[in-house]
């Protein structure tokens, strides 16, 4: 089998259920005693490895081939059964674990139907290059025969838990610093379940109301994802109808994490962005904040309003995280680095995108702020937020579909340099991102290459009512002449 059609950026995904599947067990053990043989390469000895899953049907099946290839190169492995991605790395850094390396079971949000593996050392992530040896280790590897290593198992979730808890304590001066408080969860039947019974209940929460917090990888009730419409509504109408104080939505591995405050209001998208940003500027005055590309031009004017700096980087969790540790190593704070997506990475934890951390220092500033008869919206009560906005996802049909795109972007480029009210932002580094004053939509146009697949992602904001519509007819008198693009959605939308 071609393992390359396995790797997805840094990760590895693949359709792991049904008759088309390639992400098969024999993959997963290929790719584990790679993993192993390329970690005995840096450490110099059998390497120690954890290994969890989230929720998926997949998963148990796909964790055991890991579990063969890994002991058939002789490595020692503890099996921590359903875990989160977080979690996994973690077991690299904790004392008592310390492991060499560790593999996360997850394809994220994606369909029931996929699954993927995600690989950590104690420096974090593997990157896309690494994953690509990887690929290549596997592809020749014999990893057949009699286990040479051992297997123990481990709940290491409940030490997880107790880090994140601790770290609670000690920033409220309580042991019970949620006594008087409703907080829910929404763990959308994935792996995010733990937080109830072994963070927010030790700490004197009232978690009645929480929902979907048993595991089932057919996800019944909605896509465990904080960007989706249906998911939001769910945690937002369970936040009204039981009052309480404040609602946690996590996707199936707890890497991402949405939020909502009392009475229903969204902490999603620049929403959290901005929460989190505040509760850093003061701690960290004048960082760095890092931001993927769709960022809307409030959010910069509130970082900076609160002293901080934004700098918007290229879409990807992987993306974002690089460009703040780049920062910080170039002399420049950098304290957070986070996508609109709810992958959010903090200086302060390794920079690694933890759902679970990210929701622990908002529960944390949200405890202070009661205190004094607020809430975490109102930390970000005078964030700006435009009255109108629009995403069109373009199919590309070209064979060729990135060098398609990119020469349609590098067109339009060149097309909104002889446009004198197309304003081109200086500081973009993804696609090309393009402002307009009052006079002609008042707002702004971001047009990319998807990361991965034939797509061509436009996002437009405006800060008055009809204005979207103005800057997407501008947008479109360039587009419509490009026949490998699949138009339909912007025409849509200006019948």
């Amino acid at each position: 089998m071609d393992y390359q059609k396995l790797q997805n950026g840094s990760d590895i995904r693949g359709i792991a259920l049904g008759d088309d599947a390639n992400l098969t067990q024999q993959a997963a053990r290929d790719l584990a005693a790679a993993f192993v043989s390329w970690l005995s390469a840096r450490t110099g000895s059998a390497p120690k490895i954890a290994i969890g899953m989230d929720s998926r049907v997949t998963g148990p099946a796909l964790k055991e081939a890991c579990i063969g290839g890994f002991t058939a190169m002789g490595a020692s492995v503890i099996d921590c059964g359903m875990a989160s991605t977080p979690a996994m790395f973690m077991t690299t850094v904790t004392e008592g674990f310390l492991c060499d390396g560790a593999v996360m079971v997850t394809a994220s949000h994606l369909p029931m139907n996929r699954n993927g593996l995600k690989f950590f050392t104690k420096n974090g992530g593997l990157e896309k290059g690494d994953i690509a040896e990887l690929i290549r280790i596997a592809a020749d590897i014999d990893a057949g025969g009699e286990a040479k290593g051992s297997v123990s198992t481990a709940d290491f979730m409940s030490v997880y838990s107790g880090i994140l808890a601790d770290k609670i304590k000690r920033a409220t001066g309580e042991e019970k610093p949620f006594e008087g408080f409703k907080i829910i969860v929404d763990a959308g039947n994935g792996a995010g379940g733990f937080y109830v019974d072994q963070v927010l209940k030790p700490l004197g929460a009232d978690t009645e109301g929480s929902q979907f917090l048993d595991p089932d990888g057919t996800f019944p009730n909605h896509i465990p994802n904080p960007e989706n419409k249906e998911a939001m509504k769910s945690i937002v109408d369970a936040v009204v109808n039981t009052g309480a104080d404040f609602g946690i939505i996590f996707d199936t591995d707890v890497d991402r994490a949405g939020a909502v405050d009392k009475g229903g209001s969204v902490l999603n998208k620049n929403r959290l962005i901005a929460a989190i940003s505040a509760i850093l500027l003061k701690e960290f005055p004048g960082t760095t904040i890092v931001t993927d590309s769709i960022t809307s031009s409030g959010l910069a004017e509130f970082i900076a309003s609160r002293g901080g700096v934004h700098h918007r980087f290229k879409r990807g969790y992987k993306n974002v995280i690089n460009e703040s540790i780049r920062l910080n190593e170039s002399g420049t704070d950098s304290q957070l680095a986070i996508e609109t997506s709810g992958h959010a990475a903090l200086k302060e934890n390794y920079f690694l995108d933890d759902g679970a951390y990210l929701v622990t220092r908002l529960l944390i500033e949200m405890a202070r702020l009661k205190k004094q008869g607020h809430t975490i919206s109102d930390l970000i009560a005078d964030l700006k937020e435009p009255l109108e906005s629009e995403e069109f996802r373009l199919n590309i049909s070209a064979d060729d579909f990135k060098a398609y795109g990119n020469d349609m972007i590098a067109a339009l480029m060149e097309y909104a340099k002889r446009q004198p009210e197309f304003n081109i932002a200086p500081d973009n580094h993804e696609g090309i991102r393009v402002s307009f004053d009052k006079e002609n939509g008042n707002g702004w146009f971001l047009v990319r290459l998807s990361l991965h697949d034939p797509l061509i992602p436009v996002n437009v904001e405006s800060d008055e009512r009809g204005g979207a519509r103005i800057i997407t007819e501008k947008l479109y008198a360039f587009l419509k002449d490009y026949d490998k693009l699949d138009l339909s959605p912007i025409g849509n939308y200006l019948k």
